[in-house]
């Protein structure tokens, strides 16, 4: 590989030979940084990422990026050689990345040639835009890199992303944020997760934490700046609950145990009127299982329990995965939750419900809106197709895929979708949304009519359910609009809960809906 990487070198020094005004103009470019950001994303990205993406169509990407900082940069592959030009003028070229073939259950070897051939041609034709063009020298080396991956991106799916350093540390703040302990972690070297820094008067810096330890597990559990995200989740919790941390400062292993604060920001709002518990979920915070739960067995522990539970996720835009499944589970008491499918071994998982239904069989009803996303749909899913609820409402968002933040060298991260959501019943999340049972888009009228209609056993919605219910990944564009069509996306309406309260008062309608 060293031969190759030298003759790459050497063609790409051809048509325009740097000299002492392009070492000038390179002043602020670091093309040893830019090669070792680059090998480390696209090795997550070939070996991760939810679909196959080829080595050598990401590196027309990533040069094509470059034109929405400088128009005037622009790349096409030519004769095997991908080419960088300025004003039409060839700037340099470079032999085409080649992909590699995976040994059986080993994606992480094939992905790691292709990555070091795409760090090295690309640092080096970056360098040279960078050296001709004053309008990338202008906005700065991350904006540079960060146009590049964002071409990528456009071409792989929705959510995917380059997150800049400084967005990047904004992120780990409020995913650290939210347990109240006054930390903040980043990723360190050789793939630790150190403290970076402390508030003053936060409980961390009470408890003993210095700001440069490594932390090195959190009850427990091991962790790493390939998981930070995990490492966030961890240092949540409920309030008024300890969090013990094992760490390493300089040659010394320590344990020092946290409190969490007593007062968090609840994403649970609950109230019993004519009978029903209403509970409306906000977000999936690190506390909202443990706050249903309370909600749920209070309501059932006092004279005259609920006679049905709305559980209201209109506008709820998800949060913490393992929150939602716990939601659901709280309603369920065993089987299958929600799956998730991806190229990688590890992104295939089966989520199972464990515990007891804390609603006890009374009627449940999930409101949906169209701004009801991610977690939030993976709750809707599980409880309509597993026959616990009936959804109600309109079409939700469909955003069904799952990320990983890799964290990169440059303190920036990639944000890439490695998995997608799967329904018990293995319809898939992404694009679909959630079909509701009773839909409340189509105005007062159909909504009158659907509900007598239920009430007489006839669901107007089988038909649109049964296809949802049938459809596999990937779903046709075509079959996504023709589904989402019979109950568009609409934002909440009062419609909703009058709708949610004539099912509990009806429980013919109800078993209809419930099993159309």
């Amino acid at each position: 590989m060293l031969a190759r990487l030298l003759a790459l070198a050497l063609l790409l020094a051809g048509p325009l030979a740097p000299g002492l005004a392009l070492a000038q103009a390179e002043t602020g470019f670091s093309r040893s940084l830019t090669r070792v950001v680059l090998r480390e994303a696209f090795e997550a990205i070939i070996e991760r990422h939810l679909e196959v993406a080829a080595p050598e169509e990401m590196a027309l990407w990533s040069l094509r990026g470059l034109g929405a900082v400088d128009t005037g940069l622009t790349a096409e592959v030519q004769g095997g050689l991908l080419r960088l030009y300025l004003g039409g003028a060839l700037l340099a070229e470079a032999p085409l990345p080649s992909s590699a073939l995976a040994p059986q259950g080993r994606p992480d070897l094939a992905a790691r040639e292709p990555a070091e051939q795409l760090g090295e041609t690309l640092s080096r034709l970056y360098a040279q835009a960078w050296a001709h063009s004053p309008q990338l020298r202008r906005t700065g080396m991350e904006r540079l890199i960060q146009a590049g991956f964002d071409e990528v991106f456009n071409h792989l799916d929705p959510y995917s992303r380059y997150i800049t350093a400084e967005e990047a540390w904004e992120a780990r703040q409020r995913r650290v944020g939210q347990s109240g302990l006054g930390l903040r972690v980043a990723s360190g070297p050789r793939g630790s997760v150190v403290v970076a820094a402390l508030e003053a008067e936060g409980e961390a810096r009470r408890a003993g934490l210095r700001e440069g330890d490594t932390l090195l597990a959190i009850d427990g559990i091991p962790v790493s700046a390939r998981r930070i995200t995990q490492a966030a989740e961890l240092l949540e919790g409920p309030p008024d609950t300890q969090v013990r941390l094992s760490l390493r400062r300089g040659n010394q292993r320590l344990t020092l145990v946290l409190r969490r604060p007593s007062e968090v920001l609840r994403s649970l709002r609950t109230d019993v009127l004519d009978g029903i518990l209403w509970a409306r979920i906000s977000v999936f915070s690190a506390v909202t299982t443990e706050q249903l739960a309370e909600a749920l067995n209070n309501a059932f522990a006092a004279p005259g329990p609920p006679r049905g539970v709305v559980l209201d996720l209109r506008g709820n835009r998800g949060g913490i995965l393992t929150q939602a499944m716990g939601v659901a589970d709280a309603f369920l008491n065993s089987g299958v939750v929600a799956q998730s499918a991806g190229r990688h071994p590890d992104a295939r998982r089966v989520w199972q419900a464990g515990g007891s239904d804390l609603a006890q069989s009374r009627p449940v009803v999930v409101l949906v809106d169209g701004r009801t996303a991610s977690a939030a749909e993976i709750v809707a899913a599980a409880l309509g197709d597993r026959g616990r609820a009936v959804v109600v409402g309109s079409a939700t968002l469909g955003k069904g895929l799952i990320q990983i933040v890799v964290p990169l060298p440059n303190g920036a991260e990639v944000l890439i979708s490695w998995s997608r959501v799967l329904a018990p019943l293995g319809w898939p999340v992404q694009g679909l949304g959630v079909i509701p049972a009773l839909c409340t888009s189509l105005g007062l009228e159909a909504t009158q009519q659907a509900l007598q209609q239920l009430g007489q056993g006839a669901s107007p919605m089988q038909p649109v359910l049964d296809r949802a219910r049938r459809a596999r990944a990937p779903v046709p564009a075509s079959e996504v609009v023709a589904l989402r069509a019979a109950c568009p996306p609409a934002e909440e309406r009062d419609l909703d809960q009058q709708a949610a309260r004539a099912l509990i008062d009806n429980p013919a309608a109800y078993r209809t809906a419930l099993n159309p």
